[in-house]
């Protein structure tokens, strides 16, 4: 009898082989690795055939995968010539139809049959449609020719009128500027940018063909964003200032109030800075809890109007206690007369400027600085001396705080000063106040100063809708023209709340831009007007209530054309 061992020891089929090599190790007990010695496999890929063995151990595991016989040559080529015929589709088609089908051709198998056929060539297929490219922003070619058109960003016209109103164009003429981008159409298309809140220049490139966004600027369309952020590079420091102080006067000009001038709400901000630029320094974050790389910002908030007055992005660290001075002065300049109030955190100056300010004749408000002997100083007092107060203008639930008022002499402040501790109020620690108002009751003054943690919630909202954070230049100098813009559109939504009224005058930006300003609408452009129609919105009749239905403003950067507004 003929000697077969060969062919169980030695299998060269693969199921052949597993079969054995498992059997060698379930029935013979071998161990794995001289199993897979002898059998010529590795022992991962033994463990391997033990391990997907173990999820099927059934005789369908060793059966070989089923081959499909492959179909007569002229069967496929048939096949191959009739889906040309009758379909029309090109070979790299043909094949995926034959996979669906159960037939294996390659495209060059089925090219090859196509052409021994002697089958024309299809039709080359027309090319996809290439994306829109957004014209280069000028000026010069803004077509006002009479058309209709859809746009996303229609709210910005309500802002329109103010605008023209105020002379833009007369306000930045010092600015630098083109035939082609002259400088009131570059400060009207970053303008538009922060009144609808997007902050950083990158963001204008998902709305590059808006034709809406680009007539609000006066040009064909909106720059991109490398050319508003080289033009911000070009802007120079000391026109942003004067450029806010002729702003705020024009302001005034249109009947709103919005220089009081009686008090004003001081603080820092760090706007934080996430490069590696060696000049910056480090400052202290709040909201961080942190010390780290930024531009310190000097903001002042008219207590009485709700807005920013004053901005100053030029404080460095060991200066900063004259920024104080720096915005009295630009004050005085702008109005001829003294700031009468100003109430700040104790961080913001010295006790040595405390002075100053009260040898100017300007009444503060300001804590001061707890250390350990103080604290017991004031606890030493008897119980008699400290006297309770209701307080009114305070929604919260201590109101009845202890106060200790005092006159004190501090180190540097020529003459006395008020010192309010006050305690009761949900604080662990004694509060301690300084103030050189002495006639005033404690009532009224920390009355004045919890309403100073406004601009605390004021320098968030400006933060979260106009996105004051985002500084994403390395050129310090930019954000000098980032920071006036939040400024001035700042105005522009305090002008729009005030003559919507119903409370909306308090309201956060943020709030105004979500529940009032319409993001839809359709303009259409006759040979005179500029007709803005805005869709059904809840909110219309506060907006028709603020009489902007009655809108007829001539805009000069728009061939002097009127601008009218309507409601569905």
């Amino acid at each position: 009898m003929t000697n077969h061992a060969d062919f169980f020891q030695k299998p060269t089929h693969k199921a052949q082989r597993n079969y054995e090599a498992l059997r060698a190790f379930h029935v013979d007990k071998l161990p794995g690795k001289k199993i897979a010695e002898l059998f010529g496999i590795s022992y991962g890929a033994f463990r391997n055939l033990c391990h997907e063995f173990s999820k099927n151990p059934n005789v369908s595991f060793f059966a070989p995968v089923s081959m499909e016989t492959a179909p007569p040559e002229g069967s496929l080529r048939a096949r191959i010539l009739e889906l040309r015929k009758t379909q029309q589709v090109s070979v790299y088609d043909i094949e995926e139809l034959l996979k669906a089908e159960g037939l294996a051709a390659t495209p060059s198998y089925i090219a090859k049959v196509l052409r021994k056929a002697n089958l024309p060539r299809l039709p080359r297929r027309p090319q996809s449609p290439k994306p829109l490219i957004a014209p280069v922003a000028d000026c010069r070619k803004l077509n006002l020719s009479s058309r209709n058109f859809s746009t996303c960003f229609g709210g910005l016209f309500l802002f329109a009128s103010d605008l023209a109103r105020m002379n833009i164009d007369a306000l930045v003429d010092a600015f630098p500027g083109s035939k082609k981008l002259p400088a009131a159409h570059m400060i009207r298309s970053l303008l538009a940018l922060k009144l609808w809140g997007i902050g950083r220049p990158s963001q204008v490139m998902s709305a590059p063909l808006d034709e809406g966004l680009a007539l609000f600027a006066g040009l064909n369309a909106i720059p991109k964003k490398s050319t508003l952020s080289e033009y911000t590079a070009r802007c120079d420091p000391r026109f942003t200032q004067t450029f806010t102080h002729a702003w705020f006067e024009a302001a005034a000009g249109l009947g709103a109030n919005l220089e009081e001038g009686t008090s004003f709400d001081l603080d820092f901000h760090t706007i934080p800075y996430h490069g590696d630029q060696a000049l910056m320094e480090k400052h202290y974050i709040s909201k961080r809890s942190r010390r780290q790389l930024g531009i310190l910002t000097f903001l002042a908030r008219d207590a009485s109007a709700r807005l920013f007055s004053y901005a100053d992005t030029t404080v460095h660290k060991e200066g900063h206690s004259l920024a104080i001075q720096s915005f009295i002065e630009d004050w005085k300049t702008r109005t001829g007369s003294l700031p009468t109030e100003l109430v700040f955190d104790s961080g913001v100056t010295t006790y040595e400027q405390l002075s100053r300010l009260n040898q100017q004749g300007i009444q503060f408000i300001t804590l001061r600085k707890r250390y350990p002997a103080l604290v017991e100083s004031v606890r030493a007092e008897p119980a008699k001396n400290w006297k309770s107060i209701q307080l009114n203008n305070i929604g919260r639930k201590y109101r009845r705080p202890r106060v200790l008022s005092q006159k004190v002499n501090l180190r540097r402040y020529e003459g006395e000063i008020r010192q309010i501790a006050v305690r009761g109020l949900g604080h662990d620690h004694i509060i301690f106040i300084l103030t050189n108002q002495l006639k005033p009751c404690e009532t009224t003054i920390i009355d004045r100063y919890a309403r100073r943690m406004v601009i605390e919630n004021v320098i968030s909202d400006t933060i979260d809708f106009f996105h004051m954070d985002a500084l994403s230049a390395t050129v310090p100098m930019k954000i000098h023209v980032d920071v006036q813009l939040t400024v001035i559109a700042s105005l522009l939504y305090r002008l729009f709340g005030l003559r919507v009224q119903e409370r909306w005058d308090v309201a956060e930006t943020r709030s105004i831009f979500r529940s009032l300003i319409p993001k839809r609408a359709k303009i259409q452009l006759t040979e005179k007007e500029i007709v803005v129609a805005y869709p059904r919105r809840a909110h219309n009749p506060l907006l028709i209530g603020g009489g902007y239905d009655k809108t007829e403003q001539p805009i000069p950067w728009l061939g002097n054309k009127i601008l009218k507004i309507k409601f569905a």
